[in-house]
């Protein structure tokens, strides 16, 4: 897993975009302007994302690897280092469970217009 094949994952998912917002880094991909990982672009190979705070929990139990997120709530929020030690179905279901709690706040009226 690298920071390029996890950049393509992300940009497949429907409305999605990237961008830049604290300068240049970490790039920030968002659903409908709402942040979901947030991608370290030095080399410390890591990444956040939003998670169920039961869920943040268990994953920082299991996984030294995952940490409460850092600069981000961390109730809601993971870093986690994708060094090569964490199974990559794993991490992309933390970036499908981010993706799927930041999609599922939109308001509705936004969803169904993109839908």
């Amino acid at each position: 897993m690298n920071i390029e094949y996890i950049r393509e994952y992300c940009l497949a998912k429907p409305f999605v975009s990237e961008g830049f917002p604290f300068g240049d880094n970490p790039l920030v991909f968002k659903v409908h302007n709402k942040v979901f990982l947030l991608l370290s672009l030095d080399d410390s190979q890591t990444f956040n994302v939003k998670c169920n705070p039961e869920q943040a929990l268990v994953y920082r139990a299991i996984y030294p690897e995952i940490v409460p997120g850092y600069h981000m709530n961390k109730t809601h929020w993971n870093t986690v280092n994708f060094n090569g030690s964490l199974p990559n179905n794993l991490i992309l279901d933390m970036i499908n469970h981010s993706y799927e709690l930041v999609f599922n706040s939109l308001p509705k009226k936004v969803k169904l217009n993109q839908s």
